[in-house]
């Protein structure tokens, strides 16, 4: 059972991931989701500070601020300052992160919290952290539930927002010349990145939102020109990496979030190779064929 709880935390993280990774790949703002997990560390120790305790919802509310901060700061880098993005990027998490390492350091003393219990979560430990009502009934592991709503969140966000998401992404000055607010839709978007961010990072480990957040969505670029096939790819390749990831993690005995994204970064690779439309080898295939077969296909 214990299995199936993994495997579906996991396949949680990577839906929501997948879903947003897609927009931020071809905004070519895939490095964000790591910004986000790495300076969101000022928000947690502030709002542990307040409550000395990581169990409560303050600590996911000040990480989401700081997650929401984040994008602020580097879209005004970005837009304001004339930073190029991946600059902005950098700049924005390291000096945050650094800062929450700076606030660690001067209350370790006082209080129980370091970088790595803040940052790096153990999806193995999800079945055991369960939602027991009062009567003592077994609800399941409590990540599924927040999972499973910023799950639903996400799927709606994208649902009723879609024609205005998919046109600021690939088109923005048309965007904004028949009325669409292309920054309002870049704040909800990277707003939507902060939530799925701080809620998937506790319990799947920073790492693993990075890998899902880019190796699903750029497999699944690999494999479609079609957008809406993109997002239902990129969601069955992180779904299958969960899968694929925790066996193989069994197998060897080793950790379960680096066996899944060590499979999601293979699929990946699968892809770049063997992809109908943009694989190495298809590439190759046609250079090698005689003109006139070339023109024929045409």
């Amino acid at each position: 059972m214990d299995a199936f709880w993994i495997i579906l935390t996991a396949s949680l993280a990577a839906t929501c991931c997948s879903l947003l990774g897609c927009y931020l790949i071809l905004r070519q703002m895939a490095m964000v989701g790591d910004a986000i997990s790495h300076a969101v560390l000022p928000g947690i120790v502030i709002a542990y500070l307040f409550t000395g305790s990581l169990d409560s919802p303050l600590i996911l509310l000040g990480a989401g601020l700081f997650g929401v901060l984040t994008t602020f700061l580097i879209e005004f880098f970005h837009r304001k300052i004339r930073v190029q993005a991946d600059a902005a990027i950098g700049v924005t998490f390291t000096w945050l992160f650094a800062i929450g390492i700076i606030l660690i350091s001067l209350f370790a003393g006082q209080v129980d919290l370091d970088q790595d219990c803040v940052l790096y979560g153990e999806i193995a430990y999800v079945p055991l952290n369960r939602w027991i009502t009062e009567s003592g009934y077994d609800l399941g592991p409590t990540t599924i539930w927040t999972l499973g709503s910023v799950t639903i969140l996400i799927l709606l966000f994208i649902g009723i927002g879609y024609k205005e998401l998919f046109l600021t992404t690939f088109d923005a000055g048309f965007a904004a010349a028949i009325g669409i607010s292309t920054s309002l839709w870049y704040y909800l978007l990277m707003s939507a990145v902060s939530l799925t961010t701080v809620a998937a990072f506790e319990s799947v480990g920073a790492i693993l939102v990075v890998a899902l957040i880019v190796a699903p969505p750029v497999t699944a670029y690999l494999l479609t020109d079609n957008f809406k096939v993109m997002l239902g790819l990129s969601v069955l390749v992180g779904v299958v990496a969960s899968a694929g990831g925790y066996f193989l993690a069994v197998m060897l005995n080793g950790s379960i979030a680096a066996a899944i994204a060590v499979v999601a970064g293979l699929l990946c690779g699968l892809a770049f190779l063997f992809s109908p439309t943009q694989g190495i080898f298809r590439k190759r295939s046609t250079l090698a064929e005689p003109v006139d077969m070339q023109l024929q296909k045409q």
